[in-house]
């Protein structure tokens, strides 16, 4: 199947103007074959807030809210699978930060991740998430999610690997400079695909890195984007690629953990 990211650069509180921006750059994807598709973190919201209130301001619930029902409208016009960053207000007024997971007609509304790591001064706005990792059935594909600073946490991506995933979705507002480098080893010790769906531009002083990538389980870089064009790349996914754990008839990178030997 054909991954996409979609690398732009949101404005911070502009809601209905990065909606916009985002359908445009969907339709692109489609056309060029993806049937999955992933956007920044708080693609819609942009990242660099000021204050809790202005987070509130423009958080939404999920499903229920505007940006959810925007991201299956375009799943069901282009018959794809988006996986999309977005503020997330949940029914009690917390604040996190969220990806949802949205599917064409029959599937709709999937489910959401709420960030486990937030970084720096999201630890002032949100709360940390508390669903979990979880691994979405695309049908062709199993689909793991992640946001950004996760990447930091090798145990992330592993626990999606070991759940099923052949593809990790990483919305992501980066704004360090590793992990473009990273990834493609993430996807190595793990034999999935990563799509690491990054922004750029600047935000009151804070510079996005750009370098959206997509790696393969053989570490290979097979799209990255620049440090600060909006773009979308489009690449060919050989999932039995990622459902081979075998690295040679003796060594398959799942079967040779010794989890009693891990513990502290």
């Amino acid at each position: 199947m054909k991954v996409a990211y979609i690398q732009m650069k949101p404005k911070l509180l502009e809601v209905h103007k990065n909606l916009s921006r985002a359908e445009k750059f969907i339709q692109e994807a489609a056309e060029k074959g993806a049937k999955l598709i992933v956007l920044p973190e708080l693609f819609d919201t942009g990242y660099n807030f000021k204050s809790r209130d202005e987070v509130d301001s423009v958080a939404m619930q999920i499903p229920d809210g505007e940006t959810t029902e925007f991201l299956v409208e375009q799943a069901r016009e282009h018959e794809v699978f988006i996986v999309a960053g977005t503020a997330e207000k949940d029914e009690k007024g917390k604040l996190y930060n969220s990806a949802v997971v949205v599917g064409p007609i029959g599937w709709g509304y999937m489910g959401k991740y709420r960030k486990i790591h937030l970084f720096y001064r999201e630890k002032l706005f949100f709360e940390p998430g508390n669903l979990g990792f979880h691994v979405f059935n695309i049908g062709i594909a199993k689909v793991g999610v992640m946001i950004c600073f996760d990447w930091f946490f090798p145990e992330a991506m592993r626990t999606l690997a070991l759940k099923g995933a052949h593809i990790i979705a990483h919305p992501s507002n980066l704004v360090m400079p590793y992990a473009p480098r990273a990834m493609p080893i993430r996807a190595l010790e793990n034999r999935v695909y990563t799509v690491t769906a990054n922004r750029v531009g600047e935000e009151r002083g804070l510079r996005f890195i750009g370098k959206s990538t997509i790696a393969s389980p053989k570490a290979e870089v097979l799209a990255v984007g620049s440090e600060d064009r909006e773009e979308v790349a489009v690449v060919e996914a050989n999932l039995q690629l990622a459902r081979n754990k075998k690295i040679n008839e003796l060594n398959d990178i799942f079967k040779d953990r010794r989890p009693e030997y891990y513990a502290l």
